[in-house]
């Protein structure tokens, strides 16, 4: 994703509850600044539906002062939640950070964003440290090589 794909980023954000949004980005609305600055630390990349609608983002990017630990951010649209989409792009940037160099994915959520949690555990083990309402959920990226298989799942749709 480009500072350039910033329609597709709006209309994706439009599909999202208040709730969906504020869970991800602590707040309601995002603007073309906020994903220049996001571009400029992380890489992002954009879901799209076969009829080229934007369903899911997802993020890497490096965590300061820890050299090989990525941070993932994601977020699937409102209606596609429990459909393996968030779950397929998750492994697939676990997959792209371990390659290019990372041993660790992060990611700092709710600890009441049970979803997220049960994603995070999907990717391998785990270790999660709580921070009052949060946690923070360490991945290892030993087993995610270049040849690791794709998760397969058909999509009606």
């Amino acid at each position: 994703m480009t500072a350039a794909d910033w329609d597709l980023v709006a209309a994706f954000h439009a599909q999202c509850s208040e709730q969906n949004l504020l869970r991800r980005w602590g707040r309601t609305r995002l603007t073309p600044r906020d994903l220049t600055r996001l571009l400029a630390q992380a890489q992002c990349w954009i879901g799209l539906d076969a009829n080229e609608r934007p369903l899911a983002l997802v993020g890497v990017g490096p965590v300061s002062r820890e050299p090989g630990v990525v941070d993932l951010g994601l977020q699937v649209a409102d209606d596609r939640h429990r459909q393996g989409i968030g779950t397929a792009l998750a492994r697939q940037a676990a997959r792209i950070a371990h390659t290019r160099g990372s041993h660790t994915l992060t990611a700092f959520t709710q600890a009441s964003n049970a979803p997220m949690l049960r994603l995070l555990e999907h990717l391998g083990p785990t270790r999660v440290t709580r921070d009052g309402p949060y946690v923070e959920v360490r991945v290892a990226l030993d087993a995610y090589t270049s040849d690791t298989p794709a998760p397969i799942r058909t999509d009606p749709t």
